[in-house]
């Protein structure tokens, strides 16, 4: 066997230097994740303020719960990394420490995930946009499908997010995020930390349990990324996992500055959520009145959330690939394009987040009630899967890590179960029922492809299969057939073809009325007849019914032949050709496939150019 090498070898040096350093895995694993306080926090109290602006001061003491549950769910990945040294997200970890099912369920949640991120980061980014030009505010929906298109265009053509060009941005939106919670922090200090009193604001809902749950489930879509790092460990040097946790460790660390401080600064200012302006814009305009600051601010939160929507078309064609792998989606997420790209996953993920930036106007809070859902489904089973696996290894320390998972498992499970149930109305009845479909839809794929490689294998259960009479080449027994429709050269290009590989072979014409039947039959004599012709009249000028019931007559006949048809097909160099010609072509070789024992192979037939 000849080898041809593609290129020179990577020695271990060139392939350390493309994997990332602490400094630089930073940045590119956190974009998701950090950039979700321009809308969490916002999100918490939009519901909050439904109760009017009394019940704003709510949003300290669940701004700190929120914090526990972010170390807590931080520190239980902080064990995946450690158990999974190799990279595994929610679908290997459930599929592998609780069953197939569960594996499928975390990836179901993951799939929403993704496609929500997408939707969410892009509609959150344009709002950044128009919160600081509000005359672009009608086109909303317009730029947020531009975005998707720009990305999705990007990701065809093989270019894939640096970690240089992550870097940047992500950097930049600590500073301006930093900077603006260290002033306001100065700013309140100097007025001895008193708040503002918020504007007035009626309550529309009564101030109950559901309603803060609501809130609380809200807030926690500031968590979504979160799982990141334990998918992309083998990307970091070594040692991987050890880098790995500490860059997941930076990452929850900025997560909880960025929330708290946030948090507490629109408390502090009095700020509350108003449409056509989110409150990130209203608090850079509190902190910095004047000078470059607000634009800065903005322009870095618009720019880190569209980096944040490009991390799903990184990790959804993945984790689509792998499903398809296991056979839980079709095939076909398994091709990959020109440029190495997942192809159809990445066609799939802008349709899905499309159509929801269409269904919701391009409105961030008209999606958070979808987010949470998906978001901490897989958070649970992975965390559950970890207590499992910590069971059945039992390595040193394990007592330990169970209880920090299950601690991760319990939070997360209580934030899943409160988002299902207080925005079920809201909109999380959407994903609720797309969660249980979409699984049995995976089942039912993996089901198909179960009893299709069942009935092709070679070897079944039963035992081993003896090869019959249609797998011994020698043994085939030939016919082919030739749909004629008239004497032309398209005709007698595919007859001449047939006639050369000297096997038995026929032809078929189907006509409207004996006379041109008759006609056909004079110029089948004057041309020699080569092979026997078979004429069927259908006196109601359908053609493709009588010529497909005919061949299935031939084939009950004689069921241990092989019939061979080969259909002439006119080739069209242009689509506005393509559409002049009649597809009956392709209607017939979809009626004759699903007759057995027929294969259907076409003679394509180029025209000559003038």
């Amino acid at each position: 066997m000849r080898r041809v090498l593609l290129g020179p070898p990577l020695t271990t040096k060139a392939v350390l230097r493309e994997r990332l350093r602490k400094l630089v895995a930073l940045p590119v694993l956190s974009s998701d994740l950090l950039s979700s306080v321009a809308y969490g926090p916002e999100a918490l109290l939009t519901v909050l303020v439904l109760a009017g602006s009394a019940a704003l001061g709510l949003s300290l003491p669940m701004a700190a719960v929120l914090v526990v549950l972010m170390l807590a769910v931080g520190a239980s990945y902080r064990q995946t990394v450690r158990a999974y040294p190799h990279g595994a997200g929610s679908y290997l970890v459930a599929s592998d420490s609780i069953g197939p099912r569960a594996g499928v369920t975390a990836a179901v949640g993951l799939i929403l995930d993704y496609v929500l991120t997408v939707a969410v980061s892009v509609s959150a980014g344009i709002a950044a946009i128009t919160s600081a030009m509000p005359a672009l505010a009608p086109l909303t929906v317009p730029l947020s499908l531009l975005i998707v298109a720009v990305l999705l265009t990007g990701n065809l053509r093989g270019i894939r997010a640096a970690g240089n060009i992550f870097a940047a941005p992500t950097y930049l939106f600590l500073g301006a995020i930093g900077a603006t919670i260290v002033v306001g922090l100065a700013q309140a200090g100097a007025r001895g930390f008193t708040v503002v009193q918020p504007p007035h604001v009626p309550p529309t809902e009564a101030l109950g349990v559901l309603l803060v749950a609501r809130a609380f489930a809200s807030g926690a879509t500031s968590m979504t990324g979160i799982e990141a790092v334990s998918n992309a460990v083998p990307a970091l040097r070594p040692t991987e996992w050890r880098n790995a946790r500490t860059v997941l460790t930076w990452m929850v660390s900025f997560l909880v500055l960025l929330f708290a401080g946030l948090i507490l600064l629109i408390y502090l200012n009095g700020l509350v959520p108003r449409p056509g302006e989110t409150m990130l814009s209203q608090l850079a305009h509190h902190t910095f009145p004047h000078g470059p600051w607000y634009v800065i601010i903005q322009a870095t939160t618009a720019l880190i959330l569209l980096l944040a929507a490009n991390t799903a078309y990184n990790g959804l064609p993945r984790l689509l690939f792998y499903m398809a792998r296991d056979a839980y989606v079709p095939r076909r997420f398994l091709q990959m394009g020109d440029r190495l790209a997942l192809t159809n996953g990445l066609v799939a993920l802008s349709v899905a987040a499309a159509v929801i930036l269409i269904v919701s106007r391009g409105r961030t809070q008209a999606l958070i009630p979808l987010y949470a859902v998906g978001v901490f489904l897989a958070f649970t089973l992975s965390q559950i899967g970890m207590v499992n696996h910590w069971r059945r290894h039992r390595k040193p320390g394990w007592r330990r890590s169970a209880a920090i998972n299950t601690v991760g498992a319990t939070l997360s499970a209580i934030v899943l179960v409160s988002a299902a149930v207080t925005k079920f109305i809201a909109g999380a009845w959407v994903v609720v029922i797309a969660v249980p479909a979409l699984v049995f839809l995976c089942i039912r794929i993996r089901r198909h492809y179960d009893r299709v490689r069942q009935a092709l294998s070679l070897r079944p259960d039963e035992g081993e299969k003896e090869l019959t009479q249609e797998l011994v080449p020698q043994q085939v027994r030939h016919l082919l057939v030739v749909p004629v429709a008239r004497f032309d050269e398209a005709s007698l290009r595919a007859l001449a073809y047939v006639v050369s590989l000297g096997k038995p072979s026929l032809a078929i014409h189907v006509s409207p009325e004996d006379q041109e039947a008759d006609r056909l039959r004079d110029e089948w004599t004057a041309w020699g007849d080569h092979i026997r012709l078979e004429t069927v009249v259908s006196p109601h000028r359908e053609i493709l019914e009588p010529l497909t019931q005919y061949i299935a007559q031939l084939h009950d006949r004689s069921p241990d032949v092989t019939l061979t048809v080969v259909i002439p097909e006119v080739f069209a160099d242009t689509l506005w050709q393509k559409i002049l010609h009649a597809p009956i072509e392709k209607r017939l070789r979809k009626a004759l496939r699903r007759i057995p024992g027929v294969v259907v192979t076409s003679m394509p037939i180029h025209l000559r150019k003038a």
